[in-house]
């Protein structure tokens, strides 16, 4: 009697175990692919090789159940529409230009400031340090959990003449990204600043509606744009980065061990981005210049000394200027 009723439970009981057995080796079934937005059309461009290279670290470090699928060419949508869809957990991932997140998360303006860096090299130390940390951490409490800073280059004038001092830039029609920052900075030239999205500009500057844009080297050359317009006038008027960001929501599902395998495999990417970046920049460069584009050199003082009332009216409270000073002290 009393062997029997030690037995009784076990038949209860076995399937329980078998269960938590069955669960405990399920790992690859339970594999999670995360989705990753990219406007940009080439598939080596040098952030959509960065975000396959994090995903390829997390799938290592996950033992395959962590995986990041790149949609770039703009598949999922326009940066602001993988925007909406990162803050509501439709898309995991997304890569875009810090500009498009001036509206959302302040701090985000300051990296975006013109003149505000020193060098290439000098933003990079300065996107690394605890400034760049917390800007990326500000967007947390708008649905955004920032990953990582990725580079965007420096942002000059290209257009039908060439453009050595401010003074060469009154009156012109510029190209700008939507932004009331971005419009700002051209209007401090004495420009006219014209909104309008990317997609556009290679007919506005082909038909004259507009008669110059801003950007780096590599969308000069990969937009095409050096087919509609010849002098590229090296203002560097801006180094805005690119954002890395997740969803809150999607990043909140993670357990804590798969949060830090994201983070890092994020950090760890922007090496790699760096050096494609640069790689990709060198190669445009030789592109457009092959193609008859006229690299211009400027008077960069000229520029600098009208942007006073751009940062009077964006940087406008003291916690956005302790960021702009945190930023330009880094050496």
């Amino acid at each position: 009697m009393k062997t029997q009723k030690t037995r009784r439970p076990l038949p209860s009981v076995l399937p329980s175990l078998l269960l938590a057995l069955a669960a405990s080796l399920a790992g690859p079934a339970q594999a999670q692919t995360l989705r990753a937005a990219d406007i940009h059309n080439s598939d080596d461009y040098p952030t959509v090789v960065a975000v396959r290279h994090m995903g390829e670290l997390l799938s290592q470090r996950s033992g395959g159940r962590l995986k990041i699928k790149v949609f770039n060419k703009g598949a999922l949508g326009t940066e602001k529409e993988s925007i909406d869809q990162v803050k509501v957990g439709a898309l995991d991932i997304a890569r875009v230009n810090v500009s498009p997140m001036n509206a959302i998360c302040a701090k985000t303006l300051v990296p975006t400031m013109p003149f505000l860096f020193r060098s290439v090299e000098q933003m990079r130390h300065a996107l690394d340090s605890a400034a760049g940390e917390e800007i990326l951490r500000s967007c947390e409490p708008q649905g955004f959990v920032g990953l990582a800073f990725y580079d965007s280059g420096a942002r000059s004038i290209y257009g039908r003449k060439p453009i050595r001092t401010v003074a060469d830039a009154k009156g012109l029609k510029i190209r700008v990204p939507q932004s009331d920052l971005w419009v700002g900075i051209v209007s401090a030239m004495g420009a006219n600043a014209t909104p309008m999205p990317l997609g556009e500009v290679y007919t506005g500057l082909k038909t004259g509606l507009i008669d110059a844009a801003e950007n780096n080297v590599p969308s000069f050359e990969g937009y095409r744009h050096f087919e509609a317009v010849k002098y590229y006038s090296r203002t560097e008027h801006s180094m805005a980065p690119e954002m890395l960001l997740m969803s809150k929501r999607s990043f909140d599902k993670l357990s804590a061990a798969d949060q830090a395998l994201v983070r890092a495999a994020a950090k760890e990417s922007v090496a790699f981005q760096r050096q494609k970046w640069d790689e990709q920049e060198a190669r445009s460069l030789a592109i457009v210049k092959a193609k008859g584009a006229e690299i211009i050199e400027v008077d960069k003082a000229s520029f600098q000394a009208q942007m006073a009332p751009v940062y009077a009216r964006f940087m406008n409270t003291p916690d956005l200027q302790r960021l702009v000073k945190a930023l330009q002290d880094v050496k």
